[in-house]
């Protein structure tokens, strides 16, 4: 991925907590033709938490077994993953000066690595369980899925589970950090109030602040 040195993630570790607070990826193979790509939740391990680096880090992912894209995994193990947040329209309204041009702004972080298929049934209900336990653990009051343990053990033959051992990471986090601090304030507003509201992206523009000094615009 291109990235741009005015739009850099504010540091390794906010790269891996955007990874676990945006968990579904696009699953990305290297073929002859046209690559394949699958949509699908990417989890942290248990015991596993984002550090400074996600390099050397081992995730989880699962997708259906009729999707023959895992078929590709033994043959090309090598696989790009995306991970990002929504796509927010920043209208030239919010900026209160002319000439002006929109743009849009986001987050998005590129992991590559080697993906490894698994095998046994109880690897695959640990993965499956994890996914659950990672996306509840967002919720305020999360549930409980103990009783129903066995439609889960139910459906494992459709779904195929795997890992991946992260190899590089990129990121780019263009948050119109690079426009001065009352123009930020007020796209980031414009985001949580406006007619295209985009509110994790407004909370992402909080953590990354400004770049660009009083007085003067990127």
């Amino acid at each position: 991925m291109h990235t741009y040195p005015s739009y850099v993630a504010p540091s390794g570790r906010a790269i891996a907590e955007f990874v676990r607070d945006h968990p579904f990826a696009v699953v990305t193979t290297s073929t002859a033709g046209a690559p394949v790509a699958t949509h699908t939740p990417i989890v942290f391990p248990p015991g596993v938490a984002p550090g400074e680096t996600l390099v050397g880090t081992r995730m989880w992912g699962h997708i259906g077994r009729a999707n023959e894209h895992w078929k590709l995994f033994a043959e090309q193990p090598q696989v790009l993953l995306v991970f990002a947040s929504s796509h927010a329209y920043v209208s030239p309204s919010a900026y209160e000066f002319t000439p002006a041009v929109p743009t849009l702004d986001y987050a998005t972080v590129h992991l590559t690595g080697r993906v490894t298929v698994l095998e046994e049934p109880a690897e695959n209900l640990a993965v499956v369980e994890r996914t659950v336990a990672q996306l509840e653990g967002a919720r305020a009051q999360p549930w409980d899925p103990t009783e129903s343990t066995h439609v889960f053990e139910k459906i494992l033959a459709g779904v195929v589970s795997f890992t991946i051992d992260i190899e590089t990471e990129s990121a780019m986090f263009k948050l119109s950090q690079d426009m001065p601090t009352d123009v930020h304030a007020r796209v980031q507003r414009d985001l949580r109030e406006g007619d295209h509201r985009h509110p994790d992206v407004a909370d992402l523009m909080g953590t990354v602040g400004v770049t660009c000094p009083e007085g003067t615009r990127g």
